[in-house]
């Protein structure tokens, strides 16, 4: 049996709570409601969340002041901001507290639930795609940490399935390499972690390309990153 995700609804306005639990109960999520920072916070103290939809202007403490709260103590859940701030100065503060995305008040719910999934997949490929997919013309077995293709067996390294599963739930999507370092390795991104990197996906195209020289499954973007298309 499939377990759940829960998600944490932290918004004050109660037609608007009301309105996110049954259209994400709709859709097969679990949620949970906060009423306010304050309640949020001691929730997130008690439970684990698969993700945080959270409004920004909440009674006793802010939004705000939750995010760069959580994140500083280490949060990992993926939070997505709610709010009827729609200037571009307030959205970039948002996420650079350590918001995952943002959506201005009001909005569509196919777009809230476009950006929930989008979401969940960037920041927990292993949900998206399982520990056994396909990827290319390969079959990928995550916890055997093989790929099979034309009947050969590859073995990969950790690191070089984590890699394969993140491209794999971000297809037909340009990847920065921050983005790929921070997601893989849980690090920002330094000289030495670049040099990392370029190792690994050389060592993994050496393993999955036809003609490493030329890769066709992991294409560098010139200037932008890497794209797996399908």
């Amino acid at each position: 049996m499939e377990t759940k995700i829960v998600i944490l609804v932290v918004e004050d306005e109660k037609n608007i709570r009301t309105a996110l639990v049954d259209f994400l109960e709709y859709h097969g999520f679990d949620a949970v409601v906060a009423e306010d920072g304050l309640e949020a916070e001691r929730i997130v103290g008690e439970r684990q969340f698969d993700l945080i939809l959270l409004d920004l202007m909440l009674p006793k403490i802010s939004g705000e002041q939750l995010c760069a709260k959580w994140r500083q103590e280490g949060l990992q859940t993926p939070i997505l901001m709610l709010t009827a701030k729609g200037r571009e100065k307030e959205k970039i503060a948002g996420l650079n507290l350590g918001a995952d995305d943002y959506i201005t008040k009001p909005f569509s719910l196919e777009e809230l639930l476009a950006r929930i999934k989008a979401v969940l997949r960037r920041t927990d490929p292993a949900r998206a795609v399982g520990q056994n997919f396909k990827f290319a013309d390969m079959d990928v077995d995550i916890a055997a940490l093989k790929v099979k293709s034309n009947g050969n067996e590859i073995e990969i390294t950790k690191r070089e399935a984590a890699i394969i599963q993140f491209f794999a739930a971000n297809p037909n999507r340009v990847i920065s390499r921050e983005e790929l370092y921070k997601e893989v390795w849980n690090e920002t991104m330094t000289d030495l972690g670049t040099r990392t990197m370029d190792m690994h996906i050389a060592k993994l195209r050496s393993k999955i390309e036809r003609d490493s020289a030329n890769p066709e499954i992991i294409k560098t973007v010139r200037g932008a990153g890497y794209k797996y298309e399908t």
